[in-house]
């Protein structure tokens, strides 16, 4: 059985040329999508389910460059016991209070809430960086059966630091050598300020026996630069590369705000990824990326914020102005460049047969000469209207279709009224 596509119109995600035309998706992991010739006589199997695309955009769909489970149940909690002054407090009274709180349901219903929300935003894989101090033995197995439920592919990491202490540290680098012993992901770092060289050392050798890179908050704020200076004598990406983590080109370093020349050309001249978080750089007040010097390999992610990949571009373009070099071509460049993190380092999860069919009747003609000013100005999130993961429909008529959400938000917010009595005594 095959999803049968009847009247695409369908936007190729590399070059941009429009082609009307009938698609048959295989089912798979990195299945097949084939174009069908009708003046041939190929039609639909008796068993393949039909889909009309009259008047819809049919596109790859989207990935995630960075995201954070711990932060699902976010939306709407109670505001913290001290109002932070700046980004470390932020962390402390926020973040810190939050990602101590989960336990094995919270940790669930955040990454079913988020699994979903990426689906319904047309994202079918998902990079993320997983924190939770009290509850870390097992938490990246409960992320990657709630993302396989909702049916959303996945990178995990869990959030290596010593700020909790040697002994918790530790055990993210036994839950992260568990993990990917079984399955892909990332070896995940929280931010030099909070990684001792001991640890540091011991994640580097994980990542080699592992064959795989960090995931790691990089110069987010000017304050991970200084405390590196005055520990190491040295900048934080030049700690990184003294360590061999530019070595690697599963690595991701997250924000990559606050670089001077040579660590820009370190990353320019390594294999590494840096994954843009504009609105969340906003929301901290941290600073502005800019992309300049840093090679090619920049992509998009929502930092925790929200699941919506095409508001993550419409964002880095619009308050990118004047502040990074960034336009048009640019931006789509960042946006889909996750797929060729993805297939650069043979992860699963991320082919052909992965899918958005978009609900979009703009008010001017789609061509490939035009594409971008439409993706920029007109395409949104609200224009979802199917799609497709591995070749299987998880989204159909923008409802899902792996799991009950009705079901599944009960839960969500049941465990949110859990999680935040629970950072009351934290």
């Amino acid at each position: 059985m095959a999803l049968y596509l009847k009247n695409a119109t369908f936007v190729d995600w590399k070059t941009m040329e429009v082609i009307l035309t009938d698609i048959r998706v295989n089912e798979g992991v990195d299945g097949s999508i084939e174009f069908i010739d009708n003046s041939e006589g190929d039609s639909p199997g008796n068993k393949d389910e039909v889909i009309d695309c009259s008047g819809k955009i049919v596109t790859k769909s989207f990935v995630v460059g960075h995201h954070h489970v711990y932060s699902g149940l976010a939306m709407g909690m109670p505001a913290p016991k001290k109002a932070p002054k700046d980004f470390r407090e932020i962390l402390q009274y926020i973040w810190w209070t939050l990602d101590k709180s989960l336990d094995k349901d919270t940790i669930e219903a955040s990454a079913l809430a988020t699994a979903m929300a990426c689906a319904k935003a047309g994202s079918t894989f998902a990079i993320d960086h997983h924190a939770s101090p009290n509850f870390i033995n097992g938490s990246l197995q409960i992320i990657a059966d709630a993302f396989d439920r909702v049916g959303v592919s996945h990178l995990l990491a869990y959030e290596i630091t010593d700020r909790d202490g040697l002994n918790k540290a530790d055990q993210g680098l036994v839950e992260t050598e568990r993990y990917l012993s079984r399955n892909q992901g990332l070896v995940g770092m929280h931010a030099s300020f909070t990684i001792g060289n001991d640890t540091m050392q011991k994640a580097a050798e994980l990542m080699r026996k592992l064959d795989s890179g960090f995931h790691i908050h990089v110069a987010e704020d000017y304050y991970d630069q200084l405390h590196c200076e005055e520990e190491h004598g040295k900048r934080v990406v030049e700690r990184l590369s003294d360590f061999g983590v530019l070595e690697s080109s599963k690595t991701i370093l997250v924000h990559g705000l606050h670089l001077n020349d040579n660590e820009r050309k370190l990353i320019a001249d390594s294999k590494v990824w840096i994954a843009e978080n504009k609105e969340s750089n906003m929301n901290n007040n941290v600073g502005q990326f800019n992309g300049s010097g840093l090679g090619p390999n920049i992509m998009l992610g929502t930092d925790g914020m929200h699941s919506d990949m095409l508001q993550s571009a419409k964002s880095a373009f619009f308050a990118g102005q004047g502040v990074d070099n960034i336009d048009f071509m640019s931006t789509y460049t960042r946006f889909r460049n996750a797929h060729n993190y993805l297939s650069v380092n043979k992860f699963k999860g991320d082919g052909e047969n992965n899918l958005v069919i978009l609900d979009y009747d703009g008010p001017t003609a789609l061509r490939t000469d035009n594409f971008l000013g439409h993706f920029i100005f007109g395409i949104k999130s609200c224009h979802v209207q199917h799609v497709i993961s591995d070749g299987k429909l998880i989204v159909k008529d923008r409802q899902m279709q792996t799991v009950d959400e009705q079901e599944v938000l009960d839960f969500t917010r049941k465990q949110s009224m859990r999680l935040w009595e629970e950072m009351k005594k934290q």
